[in-house]
């Protein structure tokens, strides 16, 4: 495997550290400024709130309310942590930082509406036993966190170019084209493990609403459908331009540039051990972005910038032998790096 020169490391660190530090500012402020709210209407709730519901939206557990505060307040700080650590340690990819800022927000978003939808619930009850958990309440528990995730996303800087420098290493596996020859690889993947854990999560949260008649619930599953959809087909391109991944619903998408490929290679995949599930993940290995929908041949694409990219996909060795030699190409064109043709 090529390490990429050390000047490329600075910069995705202070991008990391910059994502890092607003989303994490947010995500406490979210928490914190809903914690004073519940403190300012202390007065008004019961000593011990509902903190569970069980069948029909009846509360079947409680809890002092500075305890259910005070660990409300720990929850969201240690999500925080986890989600900050893994920016700032394996934050060298845009799609990393993305998704670091999105669940530090999405942490405090959920810790603050847990609080305020106990104060709205609640404020001015003597009997806890009384407080139904109405769907509305529940779904915006669910979804409302999502309504400033999303944005915090969409605000995390791109990966600035980052071109490389050295030729692609001569193991390499290349494509036996002439000079003049031209050639395209794109494949579909889909399917998986993942799309069974989905419809079951779809079925699941549908008969909940329909069982217990929170009609407002069926908002969740509608959400889960367009999330899976998502994430779950994916058309895989490699030409002269690089590779280009794309989701069958247009979004998520990535693109890695042929100038910026330092090695294409295959490689064996686990989504659980590598990756912790399936779907677009952060891998436990070095940051290692993935697009996984199964177990087994996937192709590793490693990149200027200390980033990789792996997609499980079929054909993957042709792909990667034709990236490669995409990337010599266009190292060819702009003076950089040499390499085979």
């Amino acid at each position: 495997m090529t390490t990429p020169p050390r000047s490329d490391r600075p910069g995705w660190r202070r991008l990391a550290r910059r994502s890092t530090a607003w989303s994490a500012a947010a995500a406490v402020g979210l928490v914190l400024a809903a914690a004073v709210v519940t403190l300012a209407a202390q007065d008004d709730l019961p000593a011990r709130v509902a903190s569970h519901w069980g069948p029909g939206g009846v509360p079947d557990d409680t809890m002092a309310l500075t305890t259910f505060l005070w660990a409300d307040v720990a929850l969201v700080l240690s999500l925080v942590a986890l989600f900050s650590a893994i920016s700032l340690a394996w934050g060298s990819s845009a799609s990393t930082r993305r998704m670091t800022a999105a669940a530090n927000v999405w942490s405090g978003g959920l810790g603050a509406t847990l609080l305020l939808v106990t104060v709205v619930l609640q404020r001015g009850v003597t009997d806890v036993s009384t407080v139904a958990m109405p769907g509305g309440a529940l779904v915006a528990v669910l979804l409302g966190p999502l309504v400033l995730a999303v944005p915090a996303a969409l605000l995390v800087a791109g990966d600035p170019a980052q071109p490389a420098t050295d030729p692609v290493e001569p193991d390499a596996a290349r494509a036996g084209l002439a000079a003049d020859e031209r050639a395209v690889w794109f494949r579909t993947t889909q399917g998986g493990p993942g799309t069974v854990i989905a419809v079951v999560a779809i079925l699941t949260v549908t008969l909940l609403a329909i069982v217990l008649q929170m009609w407002a619930l069926l908002a969740v599953p509608v959400l889960l459908v367009g999330v899976f959809a998502a994430m779950f087909s994916f058309t895989v391109r490699v030409d002269s331009a690089g590779m280009r991944v794309r989701s069958a619903l247009g979004w998520p998408r990535t693109q890695v540039p042929a100038d910026e490929v330092v090695r294409a290679s295959v490689v064996d995949v686990s989504p659980l051990g590598d990756f912790g599930g399936w779907g677009w993940r952060v891998g436990f290995h070095g940051g290692r972005v993935g697009v996984v929908l199964r177990s087994g041949e996937g192709l590793l694409v490693e990149r200027t910038g200390e980033r990789s990219l792996v997609v499980t996909v079929d054909d993957a060795a042709t792909a990667a032998a034709l990236l490669n030699t995409m990337a010599d190409r266009a190292r060819a064109r702009t003076g950089g790096g040499g390499g085979v043709r």
